[in-house]
């Protein structure tokens, strides 16, 4: 058994971190990264990995919320308003796709390369060069667990450093995305809040349901601008498939207890049907050096 497949197994409860894919996922990566000291805990999908800290089986749950190429993590912002946890972190993980071979494998016998849809997305020029045909598969790691499980040489599988390590791969080329900035951010859950010093840099994550008003959107958002509070990100989406019943996702800088986020909320509050805080925490340094090097 591999060092991978043996942090994977079924940790202690207090000390496990439980992410959505199989081991050797990018979501497994970061685990491991953010949190060495804790035991990753594989699970099928985003429900089970929430219910998994909810039931007290994990402490903490790492969830990808977007990436810099392929864009905001489908599902995502549908099921974390109402998985009842809140997010304590954040975590910038710097997304280094391996073409990854059974042992004996090389550039000229693999013709087939499998992996998720937005991975194969990331290495077009890679793709492209080595003339290999796409297969897409459910997710990076499943495609690099299949490819150990035939042994095939003529196939291959994008996927992590550590999805090689854990099935026992090689990897033929490293760093073979696209972009050199392709990151993904992830956040990490837990049952209880976090309450961060609101002297230091923080984050607030909400969401929240406009009025069906003229200008509502408008008028809900004039607070952040008056009262100079910094919106990173707005996401809107559906809910109920009601085309009129639009939630919005928003993070800002800052931290409620501070006097000009609170005027923001409560105005955003007066225009809305509802705002509900999903987790309030420390700014990750990723976050200030990306705004430090735009500014220059």
């Amino acid at each position: 058994m591999t060092d991978a497949h043996h942090s994977a197994s079924v940790p202690n409860s207090d000390s496990a971190i439980a992410f959505q894919g199989e081991p050797g996922a990018y979501s497994h990566l970061a685990c491991r990264n953010a949190y060495p000291g804790m035991q990753p805990l594989p699970c099928a999908t985003f429900e089970d990995t929430f219910a998994a800290v909810r039931e007290g089986r994990a402490r903490y749950a790492m969830i990808p919320i977007d990436n810099s190429v392929a864009g905001r993590v489908a599902d995502v912002h549908h099921l974390m308003p109402y998985a009842g946890l809140h997010i304590i972190a954040e975590h910038f993980e710097r997304i280094s796709h391996h073409l990854l071979a059974v042992p004996g494998a090389t550039l000229s016998t693999i013709k087939t390369v499998k992996s998720h849809v937005h991975a194969l997305g990331q290495c077009r020029n890679m793709i492209r060069d080595l003339g290999l045909k796409v297969i897409v598969g459910t997710d990076t790691a499943g495609a690099a667990a299949e490819l150990a499980q035939k042994g095939d040489p003529t196939m291959a599988a994008i996927a992590s450093e550590l999805a090689a390590e854990a099935y026992g791969l090689v990897s033929l080329k490293a760093g073979i995305e696209d972009a050199e900035h392709n990151t993904t951010r992830f956040v990490v859950l837990a049952r209880e809040a976090l309450e961060p010093n609101p002297n230091l840099p923080c984050v607030t994550t909400f969401v929240f349901r406009v009025r069906n008003v003229a200008a509502a959107l408008y008028k809900a958002l004039g607070g952040f601008a008056t009262n100079g509070i910094n919106m990173t990100r707005l996401e809107s989406y559906m809910v109920g498939g009601e085309f009129a019943a639009t939630q919005f996702y928003a993070d800002v800088e800052g931290h409620p207890a501070q006097h000009a986020l609170r005027l923001a909320l409560e105005e955003l509050d007066f225009f809305s049907h509802e705002v509900r805080i999903l987790g309030v925490y420390p700014r990750h340094a990723f976050r200030m050096k990306q705004q430090q090097t735009s500014a220059e």
